[in-house]
C-alpha cells in the first residue's frame, strides 16, 4: 500500500460520523433550501459534470455559465437572478486563449475570479489528494460556484492516478455540504463517452454531454448539441437537449440556441425533400428510430412533408 493510500485511511479513522436521525425528525428538520444560481440547471449544492470531445466547445460553455452566474445575466436558456461569486480554475489552457473567449461574452463581471495554471510558476494543487484540496480552499475565498476545467489537468497528475475519483468525490461532497455548487469539465473518449470510470455519476446531480451535430462542417465553428444525461431536480423542457452555436462578426459575438427536436425536425424535412425516406434520413442524422418517426409525424401534421403513396 503506497503512502497516499495510508494517509487516506488515517484520515478516515478521525472522521466523525453524522448523527443518527429518525424519519420523523428528518421530516421537520430546518434544512437549507437550494437557492437558484443559474436557473434552471444550477442551484446551490449542485454537483455537475460537463464532458465532450476535445475542441468541441466545453470551455466556451463553461465560461458562458461562469460569466452568466457572476454577472446576473443569461447564457443560452439559463438565467441568474443576481450576481454570484464565481471561481473559475483552469489547469490546461493558455491564459491568452481564456481571455479571448471571455471577451466574446461581454463586459467582465467583478465577481468572476480566475485561478489559471498558465499564470503561475508552479502547477496548481492536485485535487486528487487531501493536501492539495486543502491548499486550494485556503486560497479561494468564499465562491458560490466553482468551475474545474478540467478533471485530467487538476486531479491525479501528481498522485499518478488518472482516475482518482474516490478522493475527488470526498472534496465534492464537502462543497455540497458547504452550500457550494461545482461544475467539473471532463474529456470524452474516442467513443464519445466519459473518459474513465462511470462511478462518478453516482454523486452528481447533473451530467451534460457535448456532441457534434451529424451535419457539422468546419466552417460552423463552435456549434454543438448539449444532452442532459442525468438530471436531479430538472424536469420537462429544461431537461430536453438543445443545439447551440456562437456567431462572430463586426458587432461582436452572440450565442444562438434552439431545442434539438426543432433542429432535427428541420434537418429531417430537408433530407426527405431531397428524396430520402424517413428511415434513411434518420440514419443519416444519427437519430433513434423512435425519434425519427416522431419527427416525421410532426412534419406531416405541420404540412412540411406529404404522406407518400406505398
Amino acid at each position: 500500500m503506497n503512502s497516499h493510500r495510508r494517509n487516506l485511511l488515517r484520515q478516515d479513522r478521525h472522521i466523525e460520523l453524522p448523527r443518527l436521525i429518525d424519519a420523523t425528525e428528518l421530516m421537520v428538520a430546518a434544512l437549507p433550501e437550494r437557492q437558484p444560481l443559474l436557473d434552471p440547471i444550477l442551484s446551490s449544492n449542485t454537483l455537475a459534470l460537463l464532458y465532450g470531445p476535445r475542441g468541441l466547445g466545453k470551455t466556451f460553455v463553461a465560461l458562458g455559465i461562469a460569466w452568466a452566474a457572476a454577472s446576473g445575466g443569461s447564457f443560452l436558456n439559463w438565467t441568474a437572478s443576481r450576481p454570484h461569486r464565481v471561481l473559475y480554475i483552469d489547469g490546461e489552457m493558455a491564459a491568452v486563449d481564456i481571455r479571448e473567449r471571455l471577451r466574446l461574452l461581454g463586459p467582465a463581471p467583478p465577481t468572476l475570479k480566475f485561478l489559471i495554471a498558465d499564470l503561475g510558476m508552479q502547477s496548481l494543487p492536485d485535487l486528487g489528494y487531501y493536501e492539495g484540496q486543502g491548499r486550494l480552499q485556503q486560497s479561494w475565498g468564499n465562491p458560490e460556484l466553482v468551475v474545474l476545467d478540467n478533471l485530467s489537468s487538476l486531479a491525479g497528475f501528481k498522485t499518478g492516478d488518472p482516475d482518482c475519483w474516490s478522493e475527488l468525490q470526498r472534496f465534492l461532497m464537502h462543497q455540497r455540504r458547504s452550500g457550494r455548487a461545482v461544475l467539473v469539465l471532463h474529456h470524452a473518449n474516442k467513443r464519445g463517452e466519459q473518459r474513465g470510470t462511470n462511478r462518478r455519476e453516482d454523486v452528481l446531480d447533473l451530467v451534460m454531454a457535448l456532441r457534434q451535430p451529424a451535419d457539422w462542417q468546419p466552417t460552423d465553428g463552435a456549434r454543438f448539441e448539449i444532452h442532459f444525461e442525468k438530471v436531479r431536480g430538472l424536469h420537462g423542457a429544461a431537461s430536453e437537449p438543445i443545439e447551440a452555436r456562437i456567431r462572430t462578426g463586426d458587432a461582436g459575438a452572440r450565442w444562438e440556441w434552439r431545442p434539438l427536436d426543432q433542429t432535427s425536425l428541420d434537418r429531417l424535412v430537408a433530407l426527405m425533400q431531397e428524396g430520402l425516406n424517413a428511415h434513411q434520413a434518420g440514419r443519416e442524422l444519427g437519430l433513434s428510430t423512435g425519434m425519427t418517426y416522431r419527427l416525421r409525424n410532426r412534419a406531416r401534421s405541420l404540412g412540411l412533408i406529404e404522406k407518400r403513396a406505398s
